[in-house]
């Protein structure tokens, strides 16, 4: 009788779990092709991210169905995709990071995210529209970004200045909240360098005004 319950349970288990892979593979090839089109639009114009949804090697029953759920990421054409960890550097990581928690926004995703250079190896138009996509993300949730680029930084709701300094042969980290006119002369900074010119923060007011 045990038996037969327990083959019962077991055929039950495998239908469901069957639907989920189904219901998996449906999903992983929507979700890869919009997170791969962000992406793109992040600077890496021939990325592509894969979601595989692979069987398996046990044979027992998971509570989380019969699948193993990868991402595959490729950079560059010509190459195939390879386990997201393994292959993209740290600031691709961080934008196809960037990219999966927009396309999850309206469902899920963690109170509070940090991105930690998430503009490496962007400038100009693309760190606008990391700007852009950070903002929008902040909208439903904290979200903290270290950059060094202006075009990146305006799109903040809170600016932080890091600054580190050594006393008596220990260095230390101070970070300052920045007021208006603070936060307007640093990201002229940004832009220009150490010498903070009258050119220079006019066009931090103006970038500054246009990302309002």
């Amino acid at each position: 009788q045990l038996e037969a319950e327990r083959a019962a349970a077991l055929a039950k288990y495998q239908k469901v779990a069957a639907a989920l892979t189904t219901a998996r593979q449906k999903a992983a090839a929507k979700y890869g092709s919009e997170v791969s089109a962000i992406v793109r639009q992040l600077g890496m114009a021939n990325a592509q991210l894969v979601v595989a949804v692979e069987p398996t090697d046990s044979e027992r029953p998971r509570a989380h169905g019969a699948d193993e759920v990868r991402f595959g990421f490729s950079a560059n054409p010509g190459q195939p995709p390879r386990a997201l960890a393994k292959v993209a550097s740290g600031g691709e990581l961080s934008r196809v990071s960037l990219a999966i928690q927009v396309v999850g926004a309206a469902d899920s995703g963690a109170p509070t995210m940090i991105f930690d250079e998430v503009d490496a190896g962007i400038g100009g138009g693309v760190a606008d529209i990391v700007g852009e996509k950070l903002k929008a993300l902040g909208a439903r949730r904290q979200v903290l970004c270290v950059t060094h680029l202006a075009q990146v930084a305006v799109h903040g709701a809170q600016h932080l200045g890091i600054r580190k300094e050594v006393k008596n042969a220990q260095t230390f980290t101070r970070v300052l909240p920045l007021a208006k006119d603070a936060r307007t002369l640093e990201i002229a900074r940004m832009l220009g360098g150490q010498e903070i010119t009258v050119a220079t923060q006019a066009l931090a007011r103006d970038l500054l005004k246009r990302s309002a």
